[in-house]
């Protein structure tokens, strides 16, 4: 297994920058995940590891090699795209078995490499089906069938599921996991949809609407310790807190601007900052405790009174929209159930707002 790394690398389109002194290191086995908004460089950057595209300056390497002036047919990389570009003249067989006729395989290691393959995605019984006689998660197992027969360091997956309803992904991003898991190999996952890209990747990197890495990390790190106001409202739910630092009865605390508000900060976290300091704070709407009795809850410092302006059913959870004053709204995520603490609770009614300074997350911006 190699490592991928793309070193200052440039790349426009006429006079459009897409990519301006990029550089990113996928580590060797990684289930690797690229996300950001639509237009942001994402699938231009799969298309320059890939060979498709020549980069304007810099550096592509495969583990030690230089690749970046190579054929896109030397590079032991593969593409499953978006749409699986599949022969719909061949059946699953011939499909898989593509790239070895073109090299000539023998067709006794021919036939047991397809077979084998077509047991790693669990379509045997299909062998010899047509293309259009395949459900649309089928199709998609033929595409990376056809992909891996060659035994590829490194696969690109150019949002591979979006064709698929949202039960037939939640199966199929499952049969990824584990297709990569037993194969070991470097996997390239190019998205837009957050959910999927948290369930799937080791590593994640979250790219802004300029082209720009904003945070890589882990799926944990990524979402409950975002770096900035763009990583934190783009994966997931959050309120954004926009604050100053004050002292309040001998404690510095985070105040808001034009409000009597403020709130208890992990001393530790603000420390460093100095009296007057803007800060902003990430809270997922999930770490918030909704009731609506008042009162002081254990365990929480926090504690904000606001009225409901909004109730959305989720099956799961229930979001509520809470007005706090003119100024701030705030949601939060109650999960549904017998042990849910909210009771009932409807439009216009008071409510109250509890959660740990801990669960602040101060933002870089």
């Amino acid at each position: 297994m190699r490592d991928v790394r793309l070193v200052n690398v440039c790349k426009s389109f006429g006079t459009e920058k897409v990519l301006e002194n990029y550089s990113l290191t996928i580590a060797a086995g990684d289930f690797f995940a690229l996300l950001g908004p639509s237009g942001c460089g994402k699938t231009t950057i799969l298309r320059l590891i890939a060979g498709f595209e020549s980069v304007d300056s810099g550096q592509i390497f495969l583990g030690e090699r230089d690749i970046t002036y190579l054929p896109a047919n030397e590079r032991s990389i593969n593409t499953v795209f978006q749409n699986y570009a599949l022969f719909p003249h061949l059946n699953v067989f011939e499909n898989v078995a593509y790239s070895l006729r073109i090299k000539k395989t023998p067709k006794d290691v021919l036939e047991q490499k397809v077979l084998k393959i077509l047991q790693t995605v669990h379509l045997e019984k299909q062998a010899y089906r047509t293309i259009d006689q395949l459900s649309g998660g089928q199709q998609q197992r033929v595409a990376l069938a056809r992909a891996i027969i060659n035994e590829p360091d490194v696969l690109l997956l150019d949002e591979p599921l979006a064709a698929l309803d949202l039960k037939l992904r939640e199966r199929v991003l499952v049969e990824l996991i584990e297709l990569q898991q037993n194969l070991q190999t470097t996997f390239v996952y190019i998205t837009h949809d957050q959910d999927e890209a948290l369930a799937v990747a080791d590593r994640l990197a979250i790219m802004n609407h300029d082209g720009k890495i904003e945070q890589i990390g882990s799926p944990v790190e990524i979402y409950d310790r975002p770096k900035t106001a763009f990583v934190a409202k783009f994966v997931g739910t959050t309120n954004i807190l926009k604050t100053k630092l004050d002292l309040v009865d001998k404690e510095l605390r985070a105040v808001f601007e034009d409000s009597y508000l403020s709130l208890v900060v992990d001393q530790e976290v603000v420390a460093q900052r100095s009296v007057g300091s803007k800060l902003t704070f990430s809270l997922r709407p999930e770490k918030i405790l909704l009731t609506g009795k008042a009162g002081q809850v254990e365990g929480y410092d926090n504690f904000l009174t606001g009225s409901i302006l909004s109730v959305i059913y989720h099956g799961k959870s229930t979001l509520y929209r809470v007005r706090i004053n003119n100024q701030l709204i705030m949601e939060v995520f109650d999960q549904n159930g017998s042990q849910s603490s909210t009771g009932k609770i409807e439009v216009d009614d008071a409510v109250y707002l509890h959660w740990r300074s801990t669960d602040l997350v101060l933002l870089s911006n």
